[in-house]
């Protein structure tokens, strides 16, 4: 069945459009227990609430014991540190604030940049413990909506759903859907399209610094080592087994080129550069347009 003739669930999460689509109407209840999996999550690991463990953890240095999956993320996070040299970082969360992508969205910058705090010496990641020794700001906005496609993907194959979308705006996760054709948006025109991609049993996620930006050339992906935007690449998109790491890899290809990151990643990827040039791996499965 194509997956224009599937069912569609949209709902809203973690400040941003969800839409899942399935061969049939999932059933009121999974519904409810998937937006309640949402509300969990952003409990947890939101900036931007009052009342969530990580607006806790930066008003008061302690111990945390955060759910499950802080094990996996905090592995990522903390492999991606040490081969972005401190680019990426969790830890970023200060940084985003001083630059105005704050709790009330002011979007006025409220002093000059503030370069993210080295992780060894106020933080302990181990498993899902998380231990400061200062009051620190985390951010998981590169990884963190992937690992919820991951978590909701769960929750559907726990139901017994095994074919559905997962479209997170655009960071999507297909599972027995068939190809699913996607277009890949141009950097600076969202109209326009660069080239397409046929998403079949993998994640796809893309990051762009045309997205959440604000300012004088500010914008939302920041190098950890100085608290600046990145200027260098403009948009990225990766392809892997899990959101998670598609969506923290789209991420680090700011930072590393592409070629580094598949020395420990096992991932495909395209990034395009302010120049307008591109870069892409040779088993990238889309298809830029001429």
């Amino acid at each position: 069945m194509p997956v224009a003739d599937w069912e569609d669930f949209p709902f809203q999460g973690i400040g941003t459009g969800w839409e899942i689509s399935t061969p049939l109407p999932l059933p009121p209840p999974l519904c409810a227990h998937l937006l309640d999996r949402v509300e969990r999550f952003d409990a947890d690991w939101s900036r931007f609430r009052a009342d969530s463990r990580v607006a806790e953890l930066a008003r008061e240095p302690g111990r945390y014991a955060f759910p499950d999956e802080a094990a996996p993320l905090g592995a990522l996070y903390s492999l991606l540190y040490r081969v972005t040299g401190g680019a990426m970082t969790p830890l970023i969360g200060a940084s985003l604030e001083r630059l105005g992508y704050d709790a009330a969205y002011s979007l006025r910058p409220a002093g000059p940049p503030l370069p993210a705090p080295e992780w060894e010496s106020v933080l302990t990641w181990s498993g899902t413990v998380l231990t400061a020794s200062a009051p620190v700001l985390l951010d998981i906005g590169a990884a963190g909506k992937g690992l919820l496609v991951d978590l909701l993907a769960a929750e559907l194959t726990a139901a017994g759903i095994d074919a559905y979308v997962i479209d997170a705006s655009g960071d999507l996760l297909a599972r027995g859907a068939g190809p699913v054709s996607v277009a890949l948006e141009h950097p600076y025109n969202p109209a326009q399209a660069i080239g397409m991609i046929h998403l079949e049993g993998r994640a796809l996620c893309a990051s762009a610094a045309n997205r959440r930006a604000w300012g004088d050339g500010l914008h939302h992906v920041l190098d950890g080592t100085t608290g600046q935007p990145v200027r260098t690449a403009v948009a990225t998109w990766t392809l892997a087994e899990t959101a998670m790491v598609a969506d923290a890899l789209a991420t680090a290809l700011f930072f590393v080129p592409g070629a580094t990151l598949q020395d420990t990643f096992d991932f495909s990827w395209l990034t395009v550069f302010s120049d307008g040039s591109a870069a892409y791996s040779a088993e990238f499965e889309g298809t830029l347009f001429s």
